[in-house]
């Protein structure tokens, strides 16, 4: 099945998910307008098809809606397509998927996680090449000491903090914009 994608609009701006027989195969952050988001899309997927979302992509679209709002969604279980990728890159997003909104994790925690103490670099390095943010949540990995570390999409580390900021994370020991309200 060649893919299909969806724009949509959030409250930072539009989006887009494409997906295929097994699952979503690929989801982007605003860019710098919508035309910008389409020649992403055309990059990564040049057969791809705009059409309508089918109901279980629709509502990982809603989730995602509400998730851009400051609502705590769990987008853990959407029907991701991993086929193709690294077992490395897989396991590091099975993690980050478990973290919660407004909470984070460095680099080096989810490398002890995977049992490899030594992979931050890897870890980091599979963040970058995430093809499903912020489904799989890369903007929650951290670098050591709480420090931003990068962040691939459209917008940079300024969208990695307007999304921590959104889900009202907390990043190194500072405490976070809306503590106390």
């Amino acid at each position: 099945m060649t893919p299909r994608h969806a724009v949509f609009a959030t409250a930072i701006g539009p989006c887009a998910i494409a997906w295929g027989e097994q699952g979503i195969v690929g989801a982007w952050l605003p860019d710098a307008d919508e035309a910008a988001l389409r020649r992403r899309i055309r990059r990564r997927w040049a057969a791809s098809v705009e059409d309508t979302a089918p109901a279980a992509i629709q509502a990982v679209i809603h989730r995602l809606q509400a998730l851009m709002t400051g609502e705590r969604v769990d987008l853990s279980h959407s029907p991701l397509d991993l086929d193709g990728l690294p077992d490395f890159h897989r396991r590091a997003y099975a993690i980050a998927l478990a973290i919660p909104p407004g909470e984070t994790r460095s680099y080096g925690e989810i490398a002890q996680q995977l049992g490899e103490p030594g992979s931050a670099r890897a870890v980091g390095q599979a963040m970058g090449s995430n093809p499903f943010p912020p489904i799989v949540p890369c903007h929650r990995v951290l670098a050591a000491g709480g420090r931003s570390g990068g962040f691939s999409s459209p917008g940079g580390l300024d969208m990695k903090r307007r999304l921590l900021g959104i889900e009202r994370a907390r990043i190194g020991n500072e405490p976070g914009l809306f503590d106390g309200l």
